[in-house]
């Protein structure tokens, strides 16, 4: 059984989504806070990962948030964060939000959303962590997503196919006991091989 004490998630920073996205965020950050797990996120106040850092305070959970100095004003940084912390880059920001998380969880969200989740999946598959990894494929919004990945996997693009690397669920709830359910990650991200 994984010990999970920190997720991180990578959401979308728009406040003009669909409500049920912006439900799921806040779901997330509440469950966390009353399971005691940390939330680590992007820092800001905005969007879906501002809701889900939002709840997660309200329920008094720990939330950990990463944000470059750039970014502070334009995604209005969380200042009541239990921890903010300012990189000077956007892969700075990526590499710290990994090292502090247990597991990644993606909610809905766009370019910058993805791009951090292929990132840290692509890192998975040249086994530079085994940190398990979940979207959340609220009201199937991933639904694309999930079928590039079959397609990927049945024109052998992807060693092994997707679903060693990525669990897909369609439930806020379904999150944790399917992370505690997972084997132990034995390799943690080491910031020399990145």
């Amino acid at each position: 059984m994984t010990e999970i004490r920190s997720i991180c998630v990578y959401c979308g920073a728009s406040s003009d989504t669909r409500e049920r996205h912006r439900q799921a965020a806040t779901e997330f950050g509440t469950l966390l806070a009353a399971e005691g797990v940390s939330l680590v996120f992007g820092g800001g106040r905005v969007g879906l990962m501002g809701l889900a850092a939002d709840a997660a305070l309200e329920g008094g959970g720990r939330v950990v948030g990463v944000i470059p100095e750039f970014l502070v004003a334009w995604e209005v940084g969380h200042a009541e964060c239990t921890e903010l912390h300012t990189t000077k880059t956007m892969h700075e920001r990526k590499q710290r939000m990994a090292e502090l998380s247990d597991a990644f969880v993606i909610l809905p969200g766009g370019l910058g959303t993805l791009d951090e989740m292929f990132e840290i999946v692509t890192w998975r598959q040249l086994r530079l962590h085994e940190k398990p990894i979940i979207v959340a494929n609220i009201d199937g919004y991933w639904d694309p997503l999930e079928k590039l990945l079959q397609n990927m996997t049945a024109e052998n693009y992807i060693p092994g196919g997707h679903d060693n690397l990525i669990t897909f669920v369609t439930r806020i709830d379904e999150i944790l006991p399917i992370l505690r359910s997972m084997p132990p990650a034995s390799r943690n991200l080491e910031g020399d091989r990145l």
